[in-house]
């Protein structure tokens, strides 16, 4: 067996070892699991979706948790400013000098909690921060630590006193993820570790053990990297973002970003299947989660009652996959 073989082959495990450790904390929503490691491995950032009380923090803290890394929360609130997200310059009584506080971004992983409670201008201030992994505080530049990835979640936008992304915002994370209700054995599963032996209603963590540290994860970005996509595979996943733009029900289709949000996640799709190289149905996994927030509906579709998923399904039917 090569050495790349034998990399790919340890990552493979490596990551199976990640999944069952958030396992332990966070009961069903394997999906969910699934997309959020592919994030964090290609070195993107997600949107999780859903109504309170799904997981979505227990989700991210069982994720740090397995990675021995720095987790940091931003509770999104209609005064919420930029500078509290990036930090700030205060004068320092004793030197009279201006001194640095960094603000929660400095941190490995982040959760941006209820991101559409908060005004426009602090929504861009954490996006900027997502594209450039860099804050300018007082002119002088001070660079995020590696990895770091954004976690963001938020409310249904119907949910009373919140504010939609626009859609230049929501481009910039690699992948939506829609939490939805649990089963009815999962949620008797939820509801049992969660009252047995324990105070309060704080969802318990004993059972998570890091697996991976920040060497590691960097090394399996590396590894994702060098995944290996044929030509035709690329050509699919362009021509699926492609039919977006001109199909019946949707008003605005993906742009540019959509086929590369769909090779990079199926890279890392390919990675946790502990394969070096990319095939179509790697690209079909990760369809809905790369382009749900990158399309919007039409009027007529939503009056309709017609679903993003739904049309994308559409679209994912109607395009052959090539062979190779």
């Amino acid at each position: 067996m090569s050495d790349e073989s034998t990399a790919i082959a340890k990552a493979g495990e490596l990551l199976a070892k990640l999944r069952a450790q958030i396992g332990n904390a966070l009961v069903g929503q394997d999906a969910i699991v699934e997309q959020t490691i592919i994030a964090l491995i290609v070195a993107g950032h997600v949107l999780i979706e859903g109504v309170p009380g799904l997981g979505k923090t227990l989700l991210v803290r069982a994720l740090a948790q397995a990675m021995s890394l720095s987790v940091a929360r931003i509770q999104f609130t209609p005064d919420l400013m930029p500078s509290d997200i990036t930090g700030h310059a205060i004068l320092d009584p004793g030197s009279r000098e201006l001194r640095i506080v960094r603000g929660p971004v400095f941190t490995h992983v982040l959760l941006a909690d209820e991101i559409n409670r908060a005004p426009a201008k602090t929504q861009s201030a954490l996006l900027e921060v997502m594209q450039e992994y860099q804050v300018t505080l007082e002119g002088q530049t001070l660079t995020l630590p590696r990895p770091f990835i954004v976690l963001a979640t938020q409310n249904p936008l119907e949910t009373e006193g919140t504010y939609p992304l626009p859609e230049a915002q929501l481009d910039r994370f690699l992948l939506k993820i829609e939490m939805t209700y649990p089963s009815q054995s999962e949620e008797v599963a939820i509801v049992t570790r969660s009252t047995t032996d324990q105070t309060g209603d704080q969802l318990p963590l004993s059972g998570v053990s890091a697996v991976l540290n920040e060497r590691a994860v960097l090394a399996l970005q590396y590894l994702v990297a060098r995944q290996r996509v044929d030509a035709a595979v690329i050509d699919y996943a362009v021509r699926i973002a492609r039919a977006t733009r001109d199909w019946p029900g949707i008003a605005m289709g993906s742009g540019s970003r959509g086929p590369l949000a769909l090779v990079r996640a199926a890279k890392a799709a390919a990675l946790m299947a502990a394969r070096s190289f990319v095939v179509p149905d790697d690209i079909k996994s990760v369809a809905l989660a790369a382009l749900r927030h990158r399309v919007a509906l039409s009027a007529d579709a939503q009056l309709d009652g017609r679903k993003t998923d739904e049309l994308l399904h559409a679209i994912l039917e109607a395009t052959p996959a090539p062979r190779v």
